[in-house]
């Protein structure tokens, strides 16, 4: 089951965390991976890393908030790699700041990151994916899409937007046998997480919120979803944002 030989996928943010454990994953699966990230040098790294496993894998280098240039990367690894059959859309960014004094400015530029750029992407790749009649379109939401949390106003809100996107694209898309789908994780030990995984009143917090065992969740438990909805097994799943957080989105208390 969920063998990906003969397909490509693209990953965005794929350097490290999530988006570095999908990819892996997918090439595990047999999928041509496209690494992407803003530094060339990280790219090859991965790449390179990837490749002495045996697995496939290749560059896309390119800044999700410069989307001409993003296209024009896309448009490049289309020629050498062939038609992409799967994005997983994981790059994202965020900007911190209470309500009353964040600035428009950031607004915008986080709305545009976090949405606006995935439209223009998955948009780009759901032409040939409709063309040939399979396609895998995941994106990266989250779970503060549906429930609030302080000085991250428009980060939510952006992924909010992402996850309606999903369940419209849904409906266009899967009479032409292409999926879309969300993942909204939940708090995972990742690079970015480190210092604040490492606060014990945090962590107390989040194991008495979080049924599942220890609270904190891995980037593994994420690229496991994505395999499972880049497979042709996952054919009736679309139009879905699939919560991986260990329960915390379930639990009032």
């Amino acid at each position: 089951m969920f063998d990906l030989t003969g397909k490509t996928a693209l990953i965005t943010g794929s350097t490290r965390g999530i988006g570095y454990e999908a990819a892996r994953a997918l090439a595990r699966q047999g999928a041509t991976v496209l690494v992407n990230g803003r530094q060339e040098s990280s790219v090859n790294q991965v790449v390179q890393s990837l490749q002495k496993e045996g697995l496939r894998a290749g560059p896309a280098v390119f800044d999700i908030e410069q989307t001409d240039k993003m296209l024009q990367a896309v448009a490049n690894a289309e020629q050498q790699h062939g038609v992409i059959d799967i994005l997983f859309a994981n790059a994202a960014t965020q900007y911190r700041a209470p309500l009353l004094s964040y600035p428009q400015q950031e607004f915008e530029r986080i709305v545009f990151a976090n949405l606006t750029s995935q439209w223009v992407l998955g948009q780009h790749l759901a032409q040939t994916m409709s063309k040939q009649g399979f396609g895998r379109i995941i994106f990266t939401g989250s779970i503060t899409g549906v429930l609030g949390r302080p000085e991250v106003t428009a980060y939510p809100a952006a992924k909010a937007a992402l996850h309606s996107v999903v369940r419209q694209w849904a409906s266009e898309l899967s009479p032409q046998g292409v999926t879309v789908n969300a993942i909204a994780p939940g708090y995972l030990q990742t690079q970015l997480t480190q210092a604040l995984s490492k606060e014990q009143a945090f962590t107390q917090w989040l194991q008495s919120r979080v049924p599942s065992d220890g609270g904190w969740g891995k980037p593994e438990d994420i690229a496991s979803t994505v395999v499972y909805l880049a497979a042709l097994e996952s054919r009736f799943v679309t139009g879905q944002v699939i919560a991986v957080d260990g329960g915390l989105s379930t639990t009032m208390i």
